[in-house]
């Protein structure tokens, strides 16, 4: 079996320096060759800037050179990924020089999205044939997750598992194993209902703010809908993937029911208005850059852009069924567009995938779906749509008839998810060894514990896992409560507690509504009790439970989200995890252990910081701030993440990593001895102090970012009368904490920071 620890690829572009940058944040060495090495050094340049590396010091793995002075630099990568234009004749030529110097057995792929696998390995030798598939990334390589893995009739066996597994464990990649078809999976599908969207919003008259709102979020379709999403890849781009298509594919095939350039589209490619890289496409900014100015279907003129009106979305109230069936101009719009692409998706099922889910995963994971085509289809009816298939006249695929009989493409049999395949059986969804997805869970049988706000299960070998279920998972009385009950479930029953869930956000952090409330009604008595009862005590014993505790964190992990795997064992976080104590853009700092487990930390590396002021410093810089880590890698950097949390690069992997972290630490088991901390007293303070007067002087800091921040440093350093010599408990520094959150929450420049926040989703700056 091949072992991938070093890469090369070739072809710098967009695409070609993206999988280079993403291979670093692997960990792996690679090489980067273009027709020349500036291009390749440009390529770096650009990822850089892109934000490709998960940590910028990964480019440092790059090696660049030009393929007609370094391709020796490839003779010992493991897997060489080629990335050039899309032409034959070029990728074949460059196949036979990196045939002549590359080793036996590393593997070689290509990231085409247009050209068979099986005209790219036309008369080149055996051997290279056996070495070879195709490895379609999407863009951008680092974030999205879908990669189409196409073998050939000569490819080895172990040539696709060892790629398959690579790029699951080490990429993070959702692995979609597709068939050597025109498009392959989510281009075929996604290209057509581009291409329907756009030409039926042009010919019904629509507007593109209605167009837009209509086939976006209520069909879990990204909000872009379809003319922002031409604007975001390229109005000049689509025209030639489509004919792409239409050349590969047979005449009766939908794809060829629309121009891939119809007028609008060629007047807008002839006038340079191509989207974001030129500055305009469907939406500019206006000339006076206040506004925005949107492209008219009708004329091709821009006028200013106007707020979404539609009678179907008002009428449909977010159900897509029912603006489907509405009649208005918007309902038609829906209707047409979705039809026809859910009819083509099941008319391509068993040529483009053997399976529906293989379908769904592609469109979730490459255009961001949140269904796939036949999920939705199962949400709307199979017989529903068959119907209004008929009704139109139109042919219904054998696909979608037999899954009107059979009551949907997805069943669950002895509480596993099963497709229905084109033959008429069912079959179940297997899962990856090391995938580990409470929904899965769910499907088999019931939670533990189910408090409503919270549910505990259990994961298997004594370790049980807490899910958060309250909205964006943010922090309640209900919630504060639960967690409590589990600690208390956890020690009665299991060797071991996982903190985490399938949800895309760990925890937004504290619902603000609750403590806005509070106050409104109980005032700063109440505010410190609520803190006191239920976040500090419930904090602590999490902390100090008779067992070890992992937070399994992905998405986002803010204010108390933060706080709460800072009470953690231990943290295995996913690669892109966003994390950060943010509670001073509302006015208040950390009030639930944030600022006593950082300065904890910070005093940790004492190689770097040594005596009582520099851990305060830097939790100071950090937390007034507000930074939030870029990845996990930059949490570990800014102190978030210790050297021995674990980073999973697959977001389905985490939990079950998370639960092996969890079964080695309860080995021998010892709950933490409570730790004894110096504060730095009025050296820190005059230190700390001077950074704030910088600031405000700079005009990087309002008057209240003032008075914030010096409540942040009187905890950061206990205030003027601390001293080094006479550490606090870890209780002395919260109980610093519980009283400047107290106190800041009730000033009026704070109450109006939530208040704007609640209100708005922005900070107030005050």
């Amino acid at each position: 079996m091949t072992t991938i620890k070093k890469a090369a690829v070739i072809g710098a572009g967009v695409m070609g320096s993206g999988i280079a940058a993403h291979l670093a944040n692997a960990g792996l060495d690679v090489v980067l060759l273009d027709i020349e090495k500036k291009f390749a050094d440009a390529g770096v340049a650009r990822q850089l800037k892109a934000g490709g590396f998960m940590d910028p010091a990964f480019s440092e793995k790059i090696r660049t050179g030009s393929t007609k002075d370094d391709l020796g630099l490839i003779a010992d990568a493991d897997w060489i990924v080629e990335a050039v234009a899309e032409k034959l004749e070029v990728k074949q030529t460059l196949y036979r020089s990196v045939d002549g110097v590359r080793k036996k057995g590393s593997i070689v792929s290509s990231n085409t999205s247009t050209i068979p696998l099986h005209s790219l390995v036309d008369g080149l030798p055996n051997g290279f044939a056996a070495d070879f598939l195709i490895t379609h990334f999407f863009n951008p390589p680092r974030i999205m997750r879908l990669l189409e893995l196409v073998s050939g009739k000569a490819t080895k066996l172990e040539v696709t598992v060892a790629i398959r597994d690579f790029v699951d464990h080490v990429l993070g990649k959702s692995v979609v194993q597709a068939k050597d078809t025109p498009g392959f999976i989510a281009n075929r599908i996604g290209n057509y209902w581009i291409a329907v969207a756009q030409n039926e919003a042009i010919a019904l008259g629509l507007n593109v703010e209605e167009a837009d709102a209509v086939i976006g979020k209520p069909f879990g379709i990204p909000a872009t809908g379809i003319f922002g999403l031409l604007d975001l890849v390229g109005i000049d781009l689509l025209p030639t993937i489509l004919r792409s298509l239409q050349n590969a594919t047979p005449a009766g095939d939908a794809i060829h029911d629309y121009d891939a350039e119809p007028p609008l589209i060629a007047r807008m490619i002839a006038e340079n208005r191509i989207g974001r890289k030129s500055g305009a496409g469907f939406v500019r900014l206006s000339p006076d850059r206040k506004s925005r100015d949107i492209t008219d279907l009708a004329t091709g003129e821009y006028r200013p852009q106007k707020a979404v009106s539609s009678d179907s979305l008002e009428a449909s109230r977010g159900d897509p069924r029912a603006l489907m069936e509405h009649p208005a101009p918007g309902g038609r719009y829906a209707s047409v567009v979705m039809e026809k692409v859910l009819a083509y998706a099941a008319a391509l099922v068993p040529e483009i995938a053997d399976t529906p889910d293989a379908v769904d995963e592609a469109m979730r994971t490459g255009y961001g779906w949140k269904q796939g085509p036949f999920e939705l289809i199962d949400l709307f009816g199979a017989g529903w749509l068959k119907a209004r298939l008929e009704a139109r006249g139109v042919a219904v695929p054998a696909f979608l008839a037999l899954a009107a009989e059979k009551s949907g493409f997805y069943s669950v049999v002895n509480g596993r998810r099963s497709n229905l395949l084109p033959d008429g059986g069912i079959e179940p969804i297997a899962q990856s060894d090391g995938v580990l997805l409470l929904a899965d869970l769910r499907l088999a049988g019931k939670p533990v514990e189910d408090w409503g706000a919270a549910s505990l299960w259990d994961i298997g070998d004594g370790v049980a896992c807490l899910e958060f279920r309250t909205k964006m998972n943010t922090f309640n009385p209900d919630l504060l409560d639960a967690i409590g009950k589990a600690v208390e479930r956890t020690a009665k029953d299991f060797r071991a507690l996982v903190i985490g869930s399938d949800s895309a956000v760990f925890s937004a952090g504290a619902d603000l509504r609750v403590f806005l409330d509070i106050v409104e009604k109980g005032g700063r008595e109440a505010l410190g009790a609520f803190l006191d009862y239920h976040g500090h005590s419930t904090f602590k014993a999490l902390k100090y439970a008779p067992f070890p505790v992992v937070g399994a964190a992905a998405g986002l992990a803010l204010g108390g989200g933060c706080e709460i795997l800072l009470h953690c064992d231990a943290i295995q976080a996913h690669a892109e995890l966003s994390i950060g104590l943010v509670e001073t853009r509302i006015g208040v700092i950390p009030g639930w252990g944030g600022c006593k487990e950082m300065l904890l930390r910070f005093s940790e590396r004492t190689a770097a910081l040594r005596g009582p002021v520099a851990p305060a410093i830097a939790a100071f810089n950090l937390i007034a701030s507000a930074k939030v880590s870029s990845s996990a890698f930059d949490a570990r950097k800014l102190g978030f993440l210790r050297s021995s949390d674990g980073i999973t690069m697959n977001r389905s992997r985490l939990i079950a990593d998370a639960k092996a972290k969890a079964l080695a630490l309860a080995a021998n088991y010892a709950p933490p001895e409570p730790r004894l901390i110096a504060l730095s007293g009025p050296s820190g303070t005059s230190a700390i102090g001077n950074i704030l007067d910088s600031e405000a002087l700079a005009g990087r800091a309002t008057v209240h970012d003032g008075v914030v921040g010096r409540a942040l440093a009187n905890v950061l350093t206990g205030g003027p009368s601390a001293d080094p010599l006479k550490p606090l408990t870890e209780d002395d520094v919260t109980a610093l904490e519980r009283e400047a959150f107290v106190d800041l929450l009730v000033t009026p420049g704070t109450l109006d920071r939530v208040k704007h926040m609640l209100a708005t989703g922005e900070p107030l700056r005050n």
